[in-house]
């Protein structure tokens, strides 16, 4: 009889492992699909998410979000770029002055570009919220690496935007280097599911 208990206890654990398992794999197989999910449409602003910069020069990371938000803006998809990302200590730059820097050098007048700050995805959002929601402009372009993109989109959703996954197509990140970052964002967005990306971001 002692066999018993155990052995459903064994079983309860065993169901739950499978369950969370399978929980990551179907989470990682969405982000995958939204990172070949391309829908640029006319939108009220362009949302770049932050990536290093270099003393005022974007990483290539960073200069292939840019490229990418350049492409929409001159297609007219959106008169806005948002460009966001903080600094970090010691920098003369944050991510968003370089971002805007750069889009200027490409023709972008200044009066087309607004700044947001953030140290993360949940913050680079929530910054750029805070300066589109009061202009009522919502509806909104995410321009990221595509392994980024289904996190970011969720987040741009809970802070109150629209948001439409337009990912950067000349990411220096591709091939087998791409997996740990699917599998980490898988993590990330199977975790911000069930306790709130904001937590998520609470938590570091």
């Amino acid at each position: 009889m002692l066999f018993f208990p155990l052995r459903m206890a064994v079983r309860v654990v065993s169901l739950v492992v499978t369950a969370l398992v399978l929980y990551y794999v179907v989470t990682l197989v969405q982000v995958w699909l939204t990172s070949r999910h391309y829908d640029a449409h006319g939108a009220q602003a362009i949302v770049v998410m932050g990536a290093a910069q270099y003393d005022g020069v974007p990483s290539p990371d960073l200069r292939a979000r840019l490229d990418q938000a350049l492409l929409l803006y001159r297609q007219k998809d959106a008169p806005l770029v948002v460009v966001t990302g903080n600094k970090q200590p010691g920098d003369q730059f944050t991510e968003a002055e370089a971002g805007q820097r750069y889009l200027e050098s490409k023709g972008v007048p200044a009066s087309a570009i607004l700044q947001a700050g953030g140290d993360d995805s949940w913050a680079n959002l929530s910054d750029a919220a805070a300066e589109l929601l009061p202009r009522h402009d919502t509806e909104v372009l995410v321009v990221t690496d595509p392994f980024h993109e289904d996190r970011s989109c969720a987040i741009a959703t809970d802070v109150g935007l629209t948001p439409s996954p337009t990912p950067t197509r000349t990411s220096p990140i591709t091939g087998a280097a791409t997996v740990p970052y699917f599998l980490k964002e898988a993590l990330g967005v199977a975790l911000g599911r069930v306790i709130g990306y904001q937590h998520l971001h609470a938590f570091g």
